[in-house]
């Protein structure tokens, strides 16, 4: 029996996200803004149209980085969705027949009924290793709790 089986599966809705790289992103596009913009305003020599395009360009960057931020995995009593960098993407429980996150992955893969594999970006190893696998072990014990089709619950 895995440890996700021994303790309490997680009351859904829940929502998976790597919480620290999206903070790391946030925070220093937070600073990026602020230095660029700070730049922009102390240099004398800029005319109006160069600060505009100064704090445009951090505001580009800082786009960027909350785009970055941006993937997360919520699991609820239907199905799950999967929100990664552009795409979101409904899936019901029995559309997930496995949950992978083998060494050396870079985030979650979700095999599909359909024969295709969806790579689920808000469960990924990065800075919080063994915070990523156990919420890939509780996504893998509620998409095989419940996606037999059936209502378990």
């Amino acid at each position: 029996m895995s440890s996700v089986e021994q303790r309490e599966l997680p009351v859904l809705p829940v929502t998976f996200r790597p919480t620290r790289t999206r903070a790391v992103l946030l925070s220093v596009g937070t600073v990026m803004f602020a230095v660029i913009t700070a730049v922009a305003l102390a240099l004398e020599k800029l005319s109006p149209g160069e600060r505009i395009s100064f704090v445009l360009t951090a505001l580009v960057f800082f786009g960027v980085l909350a785009l970055l931020s941006r993937p997360k995995v919520v699991a609820d009593e239907q199905g799950v969705t999967v929100v990664n960098l552009t795409r979101s993407r409904r899936l019901e429980w029995a559309e997930i027949l496995r949950v992978n996150l083998r060494p050396g992955d870079p985030w979650v893969f979700l095999d599909l009924s359909d024969g295709t594999s969806l790579p689920a970006l808000g469960i990924q190893p990065g800075i919080a290793r063994k915070h990523a696998i156990r919420d890939a072990q509780t996504l893998r014990a509620l998409a095989e709790m419940r996606g037999t089709g059936t209502d378990r619950g």
